[in-house]
């Protein structure tokens, strides 16, 4: 009970060396891949996964933004494996951190807003006034609309780590009840315990929708600027 509640926040360490490089190149390492014609379930229910998200990503974009697709499957594959690997006993999660999540957003969102601006200015320019704006009000819906979508990488990283923090932390608090009740009352230990486990189905679903979203968001980023 003494344990520092963000513990399992800390990036680990081998010999003092950081490892946080090796947790994140360890979940692609679990992806199953096949060298035959025929496939087996897996694969194949793998691949209508993928088939699946991408055609649901990529129907709103022109032939210019589905040349995104590769980049988009690989980035939700990642962050989806990525959250799932910090619900392993004695595991981190690489996306609590977030340094590591703007590093991800921040490029992305550039370059949508780079490639906006370059293929389509003049409706990239025209996101900063809405029509039919009164002309008192333009400096103000300007300055508005800048910090808006300045703010939208900033936004995109920070939701996903505190969802992604929120249940972890939720997690040990009830994981540390569970194991304190066990010596003073049973009934109660079991509920709790049961409780425990649906928190746990709960996260794997946030893990897999929070992976979706963030990776939905920098979609629609790249749909207003194709």
């Amino acid at each position: 009970m003494n344990e520092n509640l963000f513990a399992s926040f800390i990036a680990p360490t081998i010999l003092g060396l950081p490892a946080a490089v090796l947790t994140i190149l360890f979940p692609p390492l679990l992806i199953p891949t096949s060298k035959y014609l025929i496939n087996n379930r897996l694969i194949t229910t793998q691949q209508w996964l993928i088939k699946l998200t991408s055609k649901q990503m990529m129907t709103m974009h022109n032939t210019k933004g589905r040349t995104w697709s590769l980049m988009l499957v690989s980035l939700i594959i990642f962050i989806a494996t990525t959250n799932l690997l910090g619900l392993l006993p004695h595991s981190f999660t690489p996306t609590t951190q977030l340094s590591m999540n703007l590093a991800m957003a921040i490029p992305l969102w550039a370059g949508a807003v780079i490639m906006g601006f370059r293929s389509k200015i003049k409706n990239a320019l025209a996101h900063f006034l809405p029509q039919g704006t009164p002309t008192p009000l333009i400096p103000m819906l300007v300055i508005i609309e800048t910090i808006s979508l300045l703010i939208q990488p900033t936004a995109l990283a920070v939701r996903l780590t505190a969802n992604i923090t929120a249940g972890h932390l939720l997690m040990h608090l009830i994981g540390s009840a569970t194991l304190a009740m066990s010596t003073i009352n049973l009934p109660s230990t079991l509920i709790i315990f049961t409780i425990l486990i649906l928190l746990t189905i709960l996260e794997i679903a946030v893990a897999l929708i929070q992976a979706y979203v963030f990776t939905l968001l920098v979609s629609l980023y790249l749909h207003d600027n194709t």
